[in-house]
């Protein structure tokens, strides 16, 4: 099936303003997938995506009071970004 050149340019159209929606997201907001092997995705973090499955997510969501006090207790030793205000 061929597209016409009205439809081609209708579907370029399309792709042009989702990627230019795509540009214009913050990079601070988070985004959440289900992968192809059904692993949960969130982008927003870093160039790169973080995927874990299920249970994963669960552990870590467990252990969220831990790791904050991890990450406070080696504040020192941990290379930061500059500060930016957070978005809740």
């Amino acid at each position: 099936m061929e597209l016409t050149y009205d439809e081609l340019k209708a579907e370029l159209l399309e792709l042009q303003k989702q990627v230019a929606e795509r540009a214009g997201r913050s990079s601070k907001s988070a985004e959440f997938k289900v992968s192809a092997k059904g692993g949960v995705s969130m982008y927003g973090l870093g160039r790169f995506p973080v995927t874990l499955y299920y249970e994963q997510w669960l552990k870590l969501l467990g252990r969220v009071d831990q790791l904050r006090a991890f990450l406070e207790a080696n504040k020192g030793a941990l290379k930061m970004k500059a500060a930016q205000p957070e978005s809740s």
